[in-house]
């Protein structure tokens, strides 16, 4: 059972039919399988790859292990209370595992959020970035996340509970928990999309203005990156930041269109008096979830020569020197100016 879809009436039981089972069990399955693995080799080819260790890569770590809680915590549960029609779990694995989803729904969103911030500023910042978009730095910005969040869902320990017989949901009235889905849907969705179509129009904006003034060529000279002169530092800065900014973006708007059946399913069940419970759209709508949560690496894969060279070298269990990543993306360009822009860009 997929808690957090089971808004608005805890009594609304999954269709028993074998056709509705043998869909909700095959789909869910294969997604999580699918996200499970994913997500698990971006989790390990940052941590085993040195050349990976870039900030933005830290924020997808964040993502990668918020969307494989999501998956174990919502997906597999799901699996099990469609085979048997029943919660399995008790009562603290109502509570448990109830916290754990929206630990990893909320986590997930504010990473999206802090990598569209660390673009931003790496893109339209470029100077600022050499000393505000560190690994340290992101490594304390997650941190800082995950013990948010990680308090701000414990709300949910008050909001659920097992039945005592086949059922775990609310033990609240109506009127108490749809304020909090309002403010999640206004906190974890609404504002993180609001603030990624503004930041990324300032980085489109930057993309499409004229090429640099003297002056900024010159700015562009300093610090690490007066290894280079401006035409390679260019040609780098298009290369690097259009392949990662193009990923990101399409992380963002996957997750605004498929988090969309289910926040807008909620919106509008608050203000009816009959909420919309129909199976096959609840079906439906887990399964986008789902999918959310699983996609991710598989648009790091197709969109990002370096994820797809680590995850290469993970698949045939051998390390990747950063040469070797070095020539696939640069060719005829040194490694040490690869490394050197990497690590400012991404």
């Amino acid at each position: 059972m997929c808690l957090f879809l089971k808004t608005f009436n805890s009594t609304v039981a999954v269709s028993d039919s074998l056709e509705y089972k043998t869909i909700s069990v095959f789909l869910v399955l294969l997604v999580c399988c699918v996200g499970i693995v994913g997500n698990i080799m971006v989790v390990l080819v940052v941590f085993t790859t040195r050349h990976m260790r870039t900030p933005t890569n830290c924020y997808l770590v964040s993502l990668a292990i918020a969307d494989l809680t999501v998956l174990v915590a919502a997906g597999l549960p799901n699996v099990s209370d469609s085979l048997t029609g029943t919660w399995i779990y008790g009562n603290a694995g109502c509570l448990g595992i109830t916290y754990l989803q929206y630990l990893g729904i909320n986590v997930s969103s504010c990473s999206i959020t802090a990598f569209t911030v660390e673009r931003y500023i790496a893109i339209c910042h470029p100077i600022k970035a050499q000393t505000v978009c560190t690994v340290s730095r992101a490594k304390r910005i997650i941190a800082g996340v995950w013990i948010f969040t990680c308090i701000y869902c414990m709300l949910w320990f008050f909001l659920v509970g097992h039945d005592g017989h086949v059922q775990c949901g609310y033990r609240v009235k109506r009127e108490l928990y749809l304020p909090i889905y309002l403010i999640d849907f206004t906190i974890f969705y609404v504002t993180p999309l609001l603030l990624a179509i503004v930041l990324y129009g300032l980085i489109a904006r930057v993309f499409m203005s004229p090429a640099p003034s003297s002056d900024r060529k010159a700015q562009m000279h300093t610090g690490r990156f007066k290894l280079l002169r401006y035409r390679n530092y260019s040609a780098f800065l298009l290369l690097f930041t259009l392949q990662v900014t193009k990923m990101l973006a399409v992380v963002v708007i996957l997750f605004a269109l498929l988090w969309m059946p289910y926040r807008t399913l909620v919106l509008i069940n608050s203000f009816v008096p009959t909420p919309y419970l129909d199976s096959w759209f609840l079906l439906f709508c887990r399964t986008c979830i789902y999918a959310n949560s699983a996609i991710n690496p598989v648009i790091y894969n197709a969109m990002s020569q370096k994820f797809r060279s680590a995850f290469r070298g993970l698949y045939s269990c051998q390390r990747l020197e950063g040469t070797h990543v070095s020539q696939q993306i640069s060719g005829s360009v040194s490694s040490h100016i690869h490394v050197c822009i990497s690590n400012n860009l991404q």
